[in-house]
């Protein structure tokens, strides 16, 4: 199996560029085979207390590195590559929403070696899931490199690259869903009498071991609710409002909303 890469520079130092050399940190890369570029002098110097190399430049870090990590906002993209070398470089990975390969190729040369990939937000504590576009026309070393680097931030499945708006649909922006329910559940608690602090503990935990009991469970997410439903009891009618509300629909239109949207970035 291939291993991680010698050295890894990410351009773009924010938040998910940090999570991924923490995680490479912790995965036992030292820090000087590390390296971030990036406009902002405050996102350097946290790579500086990291250990990290800030590099002077987008092309030294290019040069300096095995695998770079593209982790710019679309609307930075072009921009950054145009400061790239194009043939013959290092592998980049991109985490650009909605950017396809084609259009990295096009940006960075025909014949770059490119991984597409979505990652999530838990990603900032070792907590994420990424999908990597695997039918691209990548090298199955170039891919392997790449989720060896992402793994070092969670979990890792392959899809095909018509897949990803909807992995970006689901769990790009999925745990805003979870957060926006989290929210709410707290703000229930708190009306039907409880103390905020009471509440919000409810909740988190409550969330928490549910996601916990479904991953290290073999049960299907279905059975394990019904587990919990009792005939004629308190979660039917919880589960009944819920349904009235709108519930089950409004999680599928905010992920078709999301999916729609990521296609509108990526054309």
């Amino acid at each position: 199996m291939i291993g991680l890469p010698g050295s890894v520079g990410t351009i773009g130092a924010g938040n998910m560029a940090e999570a991924i050399l923490r995680g490479l940190l912790r995965a036992g890369m030292p820090p000087d085979s590390l390296r971030a570029a990036d406009p902002d002098a405050g996102r350097l110097q946290r790579m500086r207390e990291l250990g990290v190399h800030a590099a002077a430049s987008n092309l030294e870090l290019a040069r300096s590195s095995e695998l770079v990590v593209l982790a710019v906002k679309p609307q930075q993209l072009e921009a950054a590559a145009a400061t790239l070398p194009r043939e013959g470089g290092p592998i980049y990975l991109s985490i650009v929403a909605g950017a396809t390969t084609a259009a990295l190729r096009r940006l960075l040369g025909a014949g770059s070696r490119v991984v597409r990939s979505m990652p999530n937000t838990p990603a900032l504590i070792g907590a994420g899931i990424t999908a990597v576009a695997n039918d691209t026309g990548a090298a199955p070393a170039d891919l392997e490199r790449a989720c060896a680097v992402l793994r070092a931030i969670g979990a890792v499945v392959q899809v095909p690259e018509s897949a990803l708006d909807a992995v970006t649909g689901l769990s790009g922006s999925g745990p805003a869903y979870v957060y926006a329910f989290i929210e709410a559940l707290i703000a229930a608690g708190v009306r039907e009498g409880l103390q905020l602090a009471t509440a919000r503990a409810l909740a988190l935990e409550t969330v928490h071991g549910a996601a916990r009991l479904a991953l290290e469970s073999a049960e299907d997410p279905a059975l394990l609710r019904a587990r919990v439903t009792s005939p004629g009891g308190t979660t039917v009618a919880g589960l009944a409002a819920l349904e009235a509300g709108g519930f089950r629909a409004a999680i599928l239109a905010a992920v078709r909303a999301a999916t729609a949207r990521s296609k509108e970035l990526g054309s």
